[in-house]
């Protein structure tokens, strides 16, 4: 096996076509065909469906293996150059929406300062949509809404949020400086679909009482359901660093509610490089500095 057939195999899954793939690798398309068709005898299996062009089962799972192989190659070369000289290179972070809206520009003065020569790509998704990525090797570590439960993740807790509710200035809701679970039930509201770690934890917290949230909208997204709120549509339920800023909202605490919770994601089959690692440390002071000067936000024990 041959690290050419597996970035051959890679390059089109990436890139749609043998032909753009070829492009990419800086090669003619017969050279990619050839890695792959000696990968598919060695393996003697079918990766690509030439039909569809789509992956097979076994492709799948190659391709799966063959992003872990390119990322940890990219490391080796990170580490030696680190042992030597100044810490240098791309680091793939992921960050959900909320968070990076205050944290990325921190974050990104922080390793300018200490870390010249690191550049940062910043990938901003929603929880569900980074998980994958850090399971494909496609992004080297990913600030994820918890809990989270994938044999290859590993999760570092970062800090804790309170719920909070924000009411347009003539809503109902916004009459209110304390909310409780009965005034939620009272009026639909915008909110995350089931399935979403924020909105299952609320709907447990209101399964207590016996209460049933009625939802207006259903967005898999903080900041829009948070735009949403400030454009006068509806009140949302949404975790503090949604909450913040001054829009035309009234902000009102829920007392009693469970916290979430922000962690930091890895793959746990690739060890950080490090470059990736200072990062990660860079990130963590980040946070120990400015997170608990955000309202609602506790640090993670």
């Amino acid at each position: 096996m041959d690290i050419r057939q597996l970035n051959a195999l890679v390059a089109v899954v990436d890139h749609g076509t043998f032909s753009a793939a070829a492009s990419a690798l800086h090669t003619v398309q017969s050279n990619v065909s050839t890695h792959i068709l000696r990968l598919e005898r060695e393996l003697n299996v079918s990766l690509i469906d030439r039909t569809s062009g789509t992956l097979t089962e076994e492709g799948v799972l190659v391709v799966e293996r063959a992003r872990r192989i390119q990322t940890e190659l990219e490391a080796i070369a990170l580490d030696v150059t680190a042992l030597h000289s100044e810490v240098s290179g791309v680091v793939k972070l992921g960050l959900i929406g909320t968070t990076g809206r205050w944290l990325s520009p921190k974050l990104l003065d922080s390793i300018n300062e200490s870390h010249p020569k690191v550049t940062i790509q910043i990938v901003d998704a929603t929880t569900s949509n980074l998980i994958p990525l850090v399971v494909q090797g496609n992004v080297d570590g990913a600030v994820v809404n918890l809990p989270i439960s994938h044999p290859d993740i590993v999760i570092e807790p970062l800090f804790e949020e309170e719920p909070m509710l924000v009411a347009p200035e003539n809503h109902p809701l916004a009459n209110f400086d304390k909310i409780l679970p009965e005034h939620l039930a009272a009026y639909p509201l915008l909110l995350n679909p089931k399935g979403v770690p924020f909105r299952d934890s609320l709907d447990q917290d209101l399964a207590k009482e016996n209460i049933t949230l009625t939802a207006k909208a259903e967005v898999d997204g903080m900041r829009l359901l948070a735009s949403l709120a400030a454009d006068g549509f509806g009140a949302a339920v949404l975790p503090a660093t949604a909450a913040q800023g001054s829009e035309k909202w009234k902000r009102i605490p829920l007392p009693g509610f469970t916290r979430r919770v922000v962690g930091f994601a890895i793959n746990r089959r690739v060890p950080l490089s490090a470059t990736a690692r200072a990062v990660r440390h860079a990130l963590k002071e980040t946070i120990g500095d400015h997170g608990s000067r955000q309202d609602g936000i506790f640090m993670a024990g």
